[in-house]
């Protein structure tokens, strides 16, 4: 999936400070992986337009895709949508992070996909969900998810079957590739060069120390049985 965007009006050190502090802040302010990842996806969907445009076989003729198509295209930008999702789910930027990757996932898996503007939003309040129940430890229902995101119940609870077996259950995200996600969006807005990425975002610290809790209780109950 070729997502890039350069934008020179956000600074890579204040993304990496806001992935480094935001769920420690009391800051109503929209986190800045928000508007990266926005204008990651406005590009990448721009470039699919120009493409299907000129190559009437660009149409994913994939059946299953197609359960993210809406009837009738939303009339809300991107950067609107995240930001709606943010305000009323308060999901912090490790969440948006994972859900690249996932969507980044779906589209390797499903080459013939390609985002669009009827299905840009399904998949986006699809994947922000499944990375929040990943990720944070306190999540909304789904029906709530799906007021958020404009939908039913009902069909909430369908994409996110569907998405599920498309992606075969593999929702792991390790230590190493969230980071690497997280530098491909700092290198995607960072200014000029010479810039050090983080390698100490507290969100992956805290993904890599549960996980030594989970051995650490695993081998606990090896040596009990």
């Amino acid at each position: 999936m070729a997502l890039a965007v350069t934008n020179s009006n956000i600074s890579p050190r204040k993304l990496r400070d806001d992935l480094y502090f935001y769920s420690y802040q009391q800051d109503s302010n929209i986190p800045l992986v928000i508007s990266v990842l926005a204008s990651l996806i406005e590009r990448n969907l721009a470039r699919n337009q120009r493409i299907a445009k000129n190559c009437t076989w660009a149409l994913s003729k994939n059946v299953r895709t197609r359960v993210f198509d809406c009837h009738e295209t939303p009339d809300m930008t991107i950067q609107s949508y995240l930001e709606r999702i943010f305000r009323y789910t308060r999901a912090g930027p490790s969440v948006y992070v994972v859900a690249y990757v996932y969507i980044d996932r779906f589209c390797q898996l499903y080459p013939e996909f390609r985002i669009s503007p009827r299905n840009v939003h399904r998949l986006l309040i699809t994947t922000i969900m499944v990375a929040s129940k990943y990720v944070e430890d306190m999540n909304y229902r789904n029906s709530y998810f799906a007021r958020v995101g404009g939908l039913t119940t009902n069909e909430m609870n369908k994409l996110e079957m569907e998405f599920l077996f498309m992606m075969g259950f593999k929702f792991h995200v390790n230590v190493s590739v969230f980071e690497s996600y997280c530098c491909h969006l700092e290198r995607e807005v960072s200014i000029g060069g010479g810039y050090e990425i983080e390698r100490t975002l507290r969100c992956a610290e805290e993904i890599k120390s549960k996980q030594r809790e989970e051995r650490r209780c695993s081998q606990i109950t090896r040596v009990l049985l």
